[in-house]
């Protein structure tokens, strides 16, 4: 695929959806659930968008990777992934979670292990209503996404799919060491609720 096919994949998101809207949602472990999100063919594009953007560490995340905000790829992008969530995604995680509002998201980014740079990522919690991970390729060892409290981790993740779980308290992550080849992942951040919300 040439540079003018993903840019126009990308930008109006054709090619992206890989199942229709009542895809249904598996439970993968306590409070995770799994759902078929993107094309093998989407995934590839976006992560040869993300390799010619570049991956920076924040150095004023208090857990920094090697990533590259869909923002920063294009706006476009990251707009077509919001809403995509609002429309396909977010109703069946409120069947699971009737109580989850959405809000949009907080941040979408590609994130790079690769040895030598970023081989792992300590044990942590985002700051979200809802996080989730997209698998964007395989062909690499290690580098799970793993989930102790709850014994589980991504390993066994369809490339395309989409993993959710609870942000903030219950579900702290790490990715396990990289041992071989390069993994990229989309991790997705949604917005926590406004005060409304909650009260």
């Amino acid at each position: 695929m040439n540079a003018g096919d993903d840019l126009t994949m990308l930008l109006t998101y054709a090619g992206a959806i890989d199942t229709p809207d009542g895809a249904a949602v598996d439970q993968v472990a306590g409070d995770m659930y799994q759902l078929p999100f993107w094309t093998l063919a989407f995934c590839a594009a976006v992560i040869r968008a993300a390799d010619l953007v570049g991956f920076e560490p924040d150095l004023h995340d208090p857990v920094p990777g090697h990533e590259v905000s869909l923002a920063t790829i294009s706006p476009v992008l990251f707009a077509a992934v919001q809403d995509d969530i609002g429309r396909r995604v977010w109703p069946r995680l409120q069947a699971v979670w009737p109580l989850i509002e959405y809000r949009g998201l907080r941040d979408a980014f590609v994130i790079c292990y690769r040895a030598g740079e970023q081989e792992s990522l300590r044990l942590h919690q985002d700051i979200g209503q809802v996080s989730a991970t997209v698998r964007l390729n395989d062909g690499y060892e290690g580098g799970a996404l793993a989930f102790p409290r709850q014994g589980y981790d991504n390993t066994d993740q369809p490339i395309g799919s989409l993993l959710a779980w609870p942000s903030l308290v219950t579900h702290p992550h790490e990715a396990t060491r990289l041992t071989g080849g390069v993994k990229y992942a989309l991790t997705i951040w949604c917005e926590l609720p406004s005060e409304t919300d909650v009260y």
